[in-house]
């Protein structure tokens, strides 16, 4: 008998050690981008722990990239922090400033660590990256892209399997794309264009487009006043005001798709993680296609990247590394641009025999892939979220007609040089 409690005993201390043993990590994670990802996250937190029992995984989610960020330094300042999280790519700036977040590059000591930090698409590192150490690890990214409705383009009498390849073309299809009842009330618009919610991104791809780019590379100076970024925007406010090919004003993120869906319009711009939504919704045939072209093609790159939090003990760092190479593996990055129509974050994972079958089968999966070419970082500077709502307001005084392309502008770019005077 005193064996068998000696026996019992034993078996109960070893539990209780090896329970104060696991290791547990907390991560933020923005939910609200496009499709329901919750249990594709959950899954992946759970196949990781079936590796690793050692290792327990709490995923939060926790609103859109503005939520997520907020509540993940609430948490932080609180004594509560996460060891890790997706948060916006162009966070980088603000969470450095705060002195938050640790580089990759300080984990990475392995060949083989190397070896997986230089694997992603140089395209989606831009965001990530500063003074040559990598801060960010792509995962949620994107590229915007246009898709069209093609039973709508043969209703108007247009070639169902040829997109707009330049603004002038989008422009005049569009105005032959636009349908109105008996009434004169429009019934389909010919293209929509966001200009809520990130404004500032769709603003970048029109600019990127007529030639220019919005920020430095440093972080500390913007372009809001050049005058090919000024005809960007009085370009995409025509399309409303004079061309009536959109409507005029406002056009939300969060309705877009639907629109788009219920055949309210006949093009859209959108991010491609609404791929696999509108695949899996419409009910007419579709097509994916980059941007289309004024000086060149572009589009920048949008998304969310992992991070890796200071106020973490090296065992939980560790254990935090280990998930994000996990999750971010060739595997895994192709399951996930399946699942939800995001980028696959690198080249191995488009080799995989699940994703090479499938850009087989559905071509549009490998459309903002292979936009990369034409792309631009995201726009992020210091002092981000307050530079960006300067722009994000001058775009709408001028979709709404309540200030000239020029004057909004003007004002976006002063505020912006008030703000990055201390950095330069």
């Amino acid at each position: 008998m005193k064996r068998f409690f000696s026996t019992v005993f034993f078996v109960l201390f070893a539990t209780a050690i090896h329970a104060q043993s696991k290791t547990e990590l907390t991560f933020y994670y923005p939910i609200a981008v496009g499709g329901p990802l919750t249990r594709v996250i959950d899954g992946y937190a759970a196949g990781f722990e079936k590796e690793n029992p050692g290792i327990k995984v709490n995923a939060v989610y926790a609103g859109n990239y503005d939520d997520t960020r907020v509540r993940a330094l609430a948490a932080h300042k609180a004594g509560q922090p996460a060891q890790l999280s997706v948060l916006f790519s162009i966070d980088l700036y603000e969470l450095l400033e705060q002195d938050l977040i640790v580089p990759f590059d300080d984990m990475a000591k392995s060949a083989e660590d190397k070896a997986w930090l230089k694997s992603f698409y140089p395209a989606l590192m831009t965001n990530g990256t500063y003074k040559g150490k990598t801060y960010g690890i792509p995962f949620q990214r994107s590229t915007i892209v246009l898709y069209w409705n093609k039973a709508a383009f043969k209703d108007a009498g247009l070639d169902a399997e040829k997109p707009p390849a330049s603004w002038n073309e989008m422009r005049d299809m569009a105005a032959k794309l636009v349908k109105k009842d008996g009434a004169g009330n429009v019934t389909r618009w010919g293209v929509m264009v966001p200009s809520t919610g990130y404004p500032y991104w769709m603003f970048q791809a029109f600019s990127r487009q007529n030639g220019q780019d919005l920020m430095n590379r440093e972080g500390n100076r913007t372009n809001f006043t050049h005058p090919d970024v000024v005809n960007a925007l009085q370009y995409w406010t025509d399309l409303g005001r004079k061309h009536n090919v959109m409507p005029a004003g406002t056009v939300e993120w969060g309705t877009l798709r639907q629109n788009f869906l219920e055949g309210k319009t006949a093009m859209m711009w959108h991010t491609t993680g609404n791929l696999t939504a509108v695949k899996d919704g419409a009910k007419f045939p579709f097509g994916v296609t980059m941007l289309p072209a004024s000086k060149q093609r572009g589009s920048p790159t949008g998304g969310g990247n992992w991070y890796l939090f200071k106020k973490s003990t090296p065992q939980e760092r560790e254990a935090a590394f280990r998930f994000i190479k996990w999750i971010t593996a060739p595997e895994r990055a192709a399951d996930w641009s399946i699942a939800t129509g995001y980028v696959a974050v690198s080249p191995a994972a488009y080799e995989t025999p699940k994703l090479k079958g499938y850009v087989s089968e559905f071509p549009p999966a490998a459309v903002a892939r292979d936009q990369f070419k034409f792309a631009t970082p995201e726009l992020s500077t210091f002092q981000t979220g307050r530079v960006r709502k300067s722009l994000d307001d001058a775009i709408q005084a001028a979709l709404t007609g309540n200030k000239a392309p020029a004057e909004a502008l003007k004002t976006a770019q002063a505020e912006a040089e008030r703000l990055l005077k201390p950095y330069k």
